[in-house]
């Protein structure tokens, strides 16, 4: 794909691929823009004009084919490819996203969990945990693509330096603090703190007005 297309446009795409996904669950073959606006939050014209820029997946006066448009939305998202992650951190939100059992349909398989504090032949979900010092050993002979950071704040650096080192290009970093990385390795981060906070603005924004 040689067109730019702007990060807006990428983050929404997730949200469209739910969107389709439920729909197909539901039995639904067909939906327009209007209809999908509806669902999304989002208006007609925005959504026409994102699903336009990797290309024609509607007919005017048809709108989309639900089934094709979940399958080119999958494609694009890449996803069903499997990818091996390992999670660093078996805390609260390593354990939950271990027992999240939506990875494994979409391609994403949780390989191996590593904690500071572990006890010996421990596991998850049939995800075995092991002490954080045997990360590059184990990566040494076992492919992961993605590094998955649980961590406190003060360990997150410390962490993904030695995940890049292991040869780990992609992370998805859940500390609420900004990771420096080498050339070519991409990050991800969800920031839980963020996101209460823009709640929050809305809550007293709303509040404001009445």
């Amino acid at each position: 794909m040689n067109k730019h297309i702007s990060e807006a446009v990428i983050k929404r795409l997730p949200r469209y691929y739910r969107c389709m996904c439920r729909l197909e669950q539901e039995g639904t073959e067909r939906i327009s823009s209007h209809e999908l606006s509806r669902l999304t939050g989002l208006t007609a014209s925005q959504i026409r004009q994102d699903l336009n820029c990797f290309g024609g997946f509607g007919q005017q006066g048809y709108g989309y084919n639900v089934t094709e448009l979940k399958n080119e939305l999958r494609s694009l998202l890449g996803l069903g490819k499997e990818m091996g992650m390992v999670i660093v951190g078996a805390g609260n939100i390593g354990q939950a996203l271990a027992h999240y059992k939506g990875f494994k349909h979409e391609g994403f398989c949780v390989r191996a969990m590593f904690d500071i504090n572990i006890l010996s032949g421990r596991t998850i979900e049939g995800i075995d945990i092991l002490h954080t010092d045997m990360l590059e050993k184990y990566l040494e002979v076992n492919k992961a693509d993605i590094g998955v950071i649980c961590v406190p704040q003060e360990s997150a650096q410390n962490i993904a330096d030695r995940l890049c080192t292991a040869g780990i290009k992609y992370l998805w970093n859940f500390t609420p603090c900004d990771i420096k990385s080498p050339p070519g390795v991409i990050i991800e981060n969800v920031n839980l703190s963020d996101s209460l906070y823009l709640l929050s603005y809305r809550i007293n924004a709303q509040t404001q007005l009445k």
